[in-house]
């Protein structure tokens, strides 16, 4: 398999991706918004070059998916009805030693998080498998 080169986003890039988060988040009214909202920080706290975005839009969902990447996706924010789904791209190589993977457990490459109302988060661990996850990232370029 060919290995993408990371590619350079300029400030201005940035700052618009970061509305376009800002946007799908403002557009939850409810818990979920808050959730996204808190999972975004623990990210940016986990890993401060972390890039964000908003991909796979279409006319269903125009805002599109968040998306954290370091040198490719770490993870992804999708809002359900009655979760906010945290979907760690490469999340079956890395160790969960705190159990937080909830979902898609059955796949090869992907594991989720899925946060219900009223979930509390374990940010210790979240932080450390988004660090993981950098890390995995990092190594095989």
């Amino acid at each position: 398999m060919k290995k993408s080169t990371p590619r350079k986003i300029d400030s201005g890039s940035r700052d618009s991706a970061a509305r376009e988060v800002d946007a799908r988040i403002q557009q939850l009214v409810d818990w979920r918004g808050e959730m996204l909202a808190r999972v975004r920080v623990l990210i940016k706290q986990a890993d401060p070059k972390v890039e964000e975005e908003c991909k796979w839009k279409k006319p269903s969902n125009p805002l599109g998916v968040p998306v954290w990447s370091h040198s490719g996706i770490i993870c992804t924010g999708e809002t359900h009805k009655s979760v906010v789904k945290m979907t760690f791209a490469k999340g079956a190589f890395l160790d969960d030693p705190a159990g937080l993977f909830n979902s898609s457990l059955e796949g090869n490459l992907r594991r989720a998080i899925d946060f219900r109302e009223g979930d509390k988060v374990n940010e210790k661990a979240l932080k450390a498998l988004i660090r993981a996850a950098v890390v995995l990232n990092t190594s095989e370029i």
